[in-house]
């Protein structure tokens, strides 16, 4: 994959450009992070970022409200946009004739935002991101278990206490003030990187990106980031809800190493050998054997200015039964390591998603912006497959018994309804 060269160029104002070429398919992939997530908010104004994400699609000085995304479907371009704890990221894969409308629009809502914000705008968007919490979080069964599970495992005021999803008073709390000072805090070419991908020419390309961007000033010095370090959890913290669900689950957290590291890659591959599917240990002990548990999943939010997050949901009648067993899989784990059947089988899941990942210019864009964002090299993607092939049966046995210990975690116990 990595035969096309990248070619990369950082604009005066500080915008850092990723470009590669790929002329399979006549499309062109533009993919521009911002380093602004939910862990750069300040206190009172949780969801800032996650409501950033709707209103920059309300308009700016030369597009009217409703026009961003009438004018990319009309061009036929599949376009979105997402936050998390440590970006926003926004998207578009176009034809490759319309590239540079993807960039025309996507330098003028950069560059004027502001211009386009009424109180109307707040509104109307705080009012969709209340409706999503409602539908996707508060309403839906389990919807607030990974954000408990953050409050639980890191103390408060931590930037990564809170999700991106914010609270309802903060949303209800925040003004056009607020948006005004964000947008000039975080969203400045100097805190973005623009990845395009796709049947394009990287110097035409390079060129037409310093015609519609170069013209945005700096902005000012964005301000540093509060620290994301998290001692070794001890015991277990947990907390008992009395919801209506359909049924008694379990819902742990157990934090890992920070994403760019090599131990992040052996304790992925831990996590994913635990509980990683229908051929998973915990299923295998959990579903099959016990039958203590009809649905068991266990899976790694990665974070790079923070510690990475496991998470381990098993929902079963007994989720007293379903914790002790879940500490006795944990011991083994940790005193055996694993055989090298399943270290094989994790390691070729990591390359499949790798590809899946990246088998589109739509899913390479991302990764190239993720990689220059995050690790200031966009070129890191393509080492992917070889970072988890390298890891060893050792190496994962030895990060089970320092990440993954029994007795160290915090977790949700749902009673249920029968």
């Amino acid at each position: 994959m990595a035969e096309q060269p990248l070619h990369e160029h950082t604009l005066g104002n500080g915008l850092r450009v990723v470009v590669r070429e790929d002329h399979v398919v006549p499309l062109a992939a533009v993919n521009l992070w911002y380093g602004v997530g939910s862990r750069h908010e300040r206190a009172g104004r949780t969801g800032l970022a996650h409501l950033f994400e709707h209103l920059m699609f309300q308009g700016s000085a030369n597009v009217a409200e409703g026009e961003h995304a009438a004018l990319l479907e009309s061009a036929g371009a599949s376009f979105n946009a997402s936050t998390s704890f440590e970006r926003t990221n926004y998207y578009e894969t176009v034809p490759v004739s319309h590239l540079e409308l993807a960039l025309w629009l996507e330098a003028d809502r950069m560059g004027t935002l502001p211009s386009a914000l009424t109180q109307t705008n707040l509104d109307n968007q705080r009012d969709v991101v209340k409706n999503e919490r409602r539908q996707r979080y508060d309403n839906q069964p389990y919807g607030t278990a990974f954000e408990r599970l953050c409050a639980l495992t890191f103390p408060e005021g931590h930037p990564y206490a809170h999700t991106p999803i914010g609270s309802m008073e903060d949303l209800d709390a925040t003004t056009l003030e607020d948006c005004a000072d964000f947008f000039a805090t975080w969203y400045a070419p100097g805190n973005a990187v623009l990845s395009v991908v796709g049947d394009v020419d990287a110097e035409k390309t390079i060129a037409a990106v310093e015609r519609y961007f170069g013209g945005i000033p700096s902005g000012p010095q964005k301000p540093p980031a509060r620290t994301g370090d998290l001692g070794p959890l001890s015991g277990i913290r947990g907390e008992t809800l009395d919801e209506e669900v359909p049924s008694p689950a379990y819902f742990a957290m157990f934090p890992l190493p920070t994403d760019g590291g090599d131990d992040v890659e052996a304790a992925e591959l831990a996590v994913e050998i635990l509980g990683g599917g229908s051929g998973s240990r915990l299923y295998d002990r959990m579903v099959r054997r016990d039958e203590i548990a009809t649905e068991v999943w266990a899976g790694v939010t990665r974070l790079a200015s923070g510690p990475s997050l496991a998470i381990v949901d098993a929902i079963g009648p007994d989720p007293e039964k379903i914790a002790a067993v879940l500490d006795e899989e944990l011991a083994r784990f940790a005193a055996e390591g694993p055989d090298a059947d399943e270290t094989a089988r994790a390691t070729a899941q990591a390359e499949r998603g790798f590809l899946e990942q990246t088998e589109t210019v739509t899913g390479l864009a991302n990764a190239l912006s993720q990689n220059a964002t995050q690790f200031d090299d966009p070129a890191r993607v393509f080492t992917a497959p070889g970072r988890a092939a390298a890891v060893t049966g050792d190496a994962i046995k030895e990060m089970a018994g320092r990440w993954l210990a029994p007795g160290a975690r915090t977790a949700l116990t749902y009673g249920g309804t029968q």
